[in-house]
């Protein structure tokens, strides 16, 4: 099994949009990174629209050969918008204001039938979704009865426990739980947020994740070591 690399260039608009210019350009680190070795590339189209933009996420999705994971929230609005643009890829995130970056997976309980009726518009459309979980194997067991396609389960915590020193091999085992249940459900299984060199090297031993979708720490690291170099070192580490 080819595991794959999803890298996402939200911050490389964050960077163009604190000074209100037209660079540095999310769609050329998206050639970039694909260039480099990225299988695909994501891009989160928030509500309050603080990094990427409609118009990002239009001229990004309409070039050919380059896949590309949309994350959005449930809100209808940025729905229908993912419609009209159709992505290759759609992951359902919880989304809030405030919040810096997401924080935890999707509450499938409380949401159920609202995802449920957005994924089935998407699979009408033939576009791949996923949902952004926590890795409760309640919530898989969800995400298997409303028929999605993918979970990326949520990384944050584990992340946070290896880059402070402490025990992670709890939050790992939950992960590898979660990952394996997903996995004999029929449900493809990816890992995102916070990782690093590290975080990602610990999570290539769950032999059935089959794509890492990682973000901030590429674009944090390229300042110093250049993209294309950054997305190849990740490319080695999960071969």
């Amino acid at each position: 099994m080819k595991i794959r690399l999803g890298v996402n260039i939200d911050h490389v608009a964050t960077v163009r949009n604190a000074r209100g210019e037209t660079y540095p350009s999310p769609l050329r680190a998206a050639l970039l990174a694909q260039k480099n070795g990225a299988d695909s590339v994501t891009i989160h189209l928030r509500e309050d629209r603080r990094h990427i933009n409609d118009a990002d996420a239009k001229r990004i999705c309409s070039i050919k050969g380059l896949l590309v994971n949309l994350e959005i929230s449930t809100n209808s609005n940025i729905v229908k918008n993912a419609i009209k643009i159709k992505p290759n890829f759609i992951c359902i995130v919880p989304e809030k204001r405030k919040e810096i970056t997401t924080e935890g997976g999707l509450n499938l309980i409380k949401n159920r039938t609202k995802i449920q009726n957005i994924i089935k518009k998407f699979k009408r459309l033939n576009i791949r979704t996923s949902l952004f979980v926590n890795p409760s194997l309640k919530d898989i067991r969800i995400s298997k009865a409303i028929n999605v396609d993918c979970i990326e389960i949520h990384t944050g915590k584990l992340s946070n426990l290896v880059k402070t020193g402490k025990n992670f091999q709890k939050e790992l085992k939950r992960i590898k739980e979660c990952s394996f249940l997903a996995n004999d459900l029929g449900i493809e299984v990816h890992a995102g947020h916070g990782l690093d060199y590290k975080t990602t090297k610990i999570l290539t031993t769950i032999k059935v994740i089959e794509e890492f979708n990682i973000g901030h720490f590429i674009i944090g690291e390229s300042v110093f070591l250049g993209l294309n170099d950054v997305v190849k070192k990740f490319k080695t580490i999960i071969k």
